[in-house]
């Protein structure tokens, strides 16, 4: 998919096995030019030599003939050094401008797959994805609010506070009403007897006396005695 969303693969690699088949060609004719090079340079030190040995001999003109001999060789040597000088210039962009390739088909297969996933990651998905973790997230709360809840009978606590608050006029209502019941029995007006009619004795009615004032009257009378 990345390759298809980069472009040209054919002609990217293409280029690329161009470039390589230019640095070796380069390199092969290098290792050419420097064994000519080695060449040259024999010749010339055996020209040098020859040309020391006419010169030994006195025969001028043939160590003359030697020492341009030599001459040649060297300026060949040195059209050859300038040529290697220039395959190694060359080989140097190669590999600049084929590293420069790679870097530039690195960072466009890294575009390419940052707008591959881009493009399959919508913010309308992302969106739904907050929604329902937020939704599992408020599911739980929940859940574990209903474990945390006591195990009860399930009445309601409104309820028996108010039915708390009717027991408790009811009892306040029952104190306040009896001392005015006591009160309203002892002072109650007196009966009106009709005429010829015997009233009955008002002589008070003697109250049946306690266990304990008993026990009391039986130790005075014994102390009495």
């Amino acid at each position: 998919m990345f390759t298809r969303l980069i472009g040209k693969p054919k002609a990217d690699e293409s280029s690329g096995a161009l470039t390589t088949m230019s640095l070796e060609k380069l390199t092969e004719t290098l290792e050419v030019l420097e064994r000519k090079e080695k060449v040259l340079e024999r010749k010339a030190a055996v020209e040098h030599e020859r040309a020391k040995a006419f010169s030994k001999a006195k025969n001028k003109r043939a160590a003359i003939q030697c020492l341009i001999k030599k001459k040649r060789f060297e300026e060949q040597i040195e059209i050859l050094g300038k040529s290697q000088l220039r395959l190694h210039d060359q080989m140097i962009l190669l590999e600049g401008a084929k590293a420069t390739t790679e870097t530039l088909d690195a960072l466009r297969t890294g575009a390419a797959a940052m707008k591959a996933m881009q493009k399959a990651t919508k913010i309308d998905d992302v969106d739904k994805v907050m929604d329902e973790i937020n939704e599992q997230m408020e599911n739980m709360k929940q859940i574990q609010e209903a474990l945390s809840n006591p195990i009860g009978d399930g009445f309601d606590e409104d309820e028996l506070e108010a039915e708390l608050e009717e027991l408790e006029a009811a009892e306040l209502e029952r104190e306040l009403l009896q001392p005015v019941t006591t009160s309203t029995s002892t002072s109650a007006a007196p009966v009106q007897v009709p005429a010829g009619v015997r009233q009955p004795s008002t002589r008070p009615v003697p109250e049946k006396r306690s266990a304990e004032e008993d026990e009391l009257a039986a130790l005075q009378a014994e102390m009495a005695l």
